[in-house]
């Protein structure tokens, strides 16, 4: 375990260059402490009235939980050693709970094993068969023999995998596991950010299939995600802690419609970006004994046509052993949405009886979080940019493009983007 950072704030010089942060969120946070610790004066406007995004807490029956991401994807190093760094690394833990399940109209079953994104590297192993049918893992079973040109010209996930393999392993296999990912459909998620390497690999190996045995294989050993002791959300504070002590001027409730004047980092969605999409997570308390083995694991994806409007169901208490010692036998259930349900609460009810396949009782608590998702910008006037709408979705992503933005700024490898204040 790491040593903490030093507390004691520093104070740039007058002269040192002057940067303005737009966007508390962690992407903003890391930049701002990474600018402050290369010698500039940072000043950080967050349009909320708190720090650090999509990493927040909630209270339910007397414990913290995170109300945003509650893991993070142990891929590359970046989020890791920013853990390290910030004394955190003690508490790092991984998931049990068992595997993940999946929800379709003809019952649940237990998602596949060897894939990626939910794209089988094996498409007629058994867990394959079992879920798709055994016409469908026959028809992905083609991708095998296809020509190699054949979903080359792709340019989302969707188009990719119906080209290849076929619509049962689409809709059954892809299409849960990227909404619940990405909180997208496949057709709408593009290659390079859902799978940068994929077309590459599929030229080399000449098959979906052997490029996505590729890709796990050169996968790091151990779990795909892990989370934090007490909350993803102490990641955010620790950060904010930082910055502070590292002489960064954090504003809250600060609103900016147009660039200030000066170099800018824009870590939020810029003014007049396409409108996103908006999700909704719905975190349950129940008590009831039906749930204490953990029927369906970890938690449940949802294929379209199940009778359920959640697209994922989280087993908080199976998932992470800290959140169940701290409920003592209750069950924390987390439901993700897209848009905003009526009745959340009476409908997450619903839908998780429906998955488990028993009729839970009226929660001991809950909480309805709502999230804006931005929606991904590739156009590139020249502003500085961090944040999920270029770096991708996730904390790996976030994290590790953040870095690499502030180094670059810090070497004086792109010039300041300008702009005029309307209002603040």
């Amino acid at each position: 375990m790491s040593s903490p950072r030093d507390t004691r704030v520093e104070t740039p010089p007058a002269e040192a260059p002057a940067t303005t942060v737009i966007g508390g969120g962690i992407a903003g946070l890391l930049v701002a402490l990474r600018l402050a610790e290369g010698g500039h004066r940072v000043t950080l406007l967050e349009a909320a009235d708190r720090l650090g995004g999509q990493l927040a807490p909630q209270r339910l029956a007397g414990v913290e939980l995170d109300a945003g991401a509650e893991s993070f994807a142990t891929r590359g190093t970046a989020v890791t050693a920013l853990l390290t760094e910030l004394g955190l690394d003690g508490d790092v833990v991984i998931p049990g709970g068992g595997t993940a399940w999946l929800h379709r109209a003809r019952g649940a079953v237990p998602l596949p094993a060897a894939g990626v994104l939910g794209i089988p590297a094996h498409p007629l192993a058994p867990d394959v068969v079992r879920a798709i049918g055994l016409a469908g893992a026959w028809r992905a079973r083609l991708d095998a023999v296809l020509p190699r040109r054949v979903g080359g010209d792709a340019t989302t996930l969707g188009e990719l995998v119906e080209a290849r393999m076929g619509r049962a392993v689409l809709d059954a296999l892809v299409t849960p596991v990227v909404r619940g990912v990405y909180s997208r459909e496949p057709g709408d998620l593009p290659l390079a950010v859902a799978a940068p390497t994929l077309l590459d690999r599929l030229r080399q190996h000449g098959s979906l299939a052997a490029a996505v045995a590729g890709l796990r294989a050169n996968a790091p050993a151990g779990s795909l995600v892990a989370s934090l002791r007490g909350g993803m959300f102490r990641l955010a504070a620790a950060l904010a802690d930082a910055c502070r002590a590292s002489g960064v001027d954090l504003r809250t409730g600060v609103r900016v419609d147009a660039l200030p004047p000066g170099r800018v980092v824009l870590a939020a969605p810029a003014p007049g970006a396409a409108p996103g999409r908006t999700v909704t997570v719905v975190t349950l308390v129940v008590r009831t004994p039906l749930l204490d083995g953990a029927p369906r694991g970890s938690g449940v994806l949802v294929a379209p046509g199940g009778g359920v409007e959640a697209r994922a169901l989280t087993h908080l208490t199976a998932k992470w052993d800290w959140i169940a010692d701290a409920f003592e036998g209750a069950h924390a259930l987390r439901l993700s949405y897209d848009g905003v349900p009526t009745d959340a609460v009476a409908q997450a009810r619903r839908d998780a009886s429906t998955i488990f396949g028993v009729d839970l009782p009226d929660p001991l608590d809950s909480a309805v979080r709502t999230w804006h998702r931005p929606a991904p910008e590739t156009h590139d006037d020249g502003t500085l940019r961090t944040g999920e709408p270029v770096a991708g979705s996730g904390l790996a992503a976030v994290v590790a493009h953040a870095e690499s933005l502030a180094a670059a700024i810090l070497t004086d490898s792109r010039p300041a983007a300008t702009g005029e204040r309307m209002d603040g």
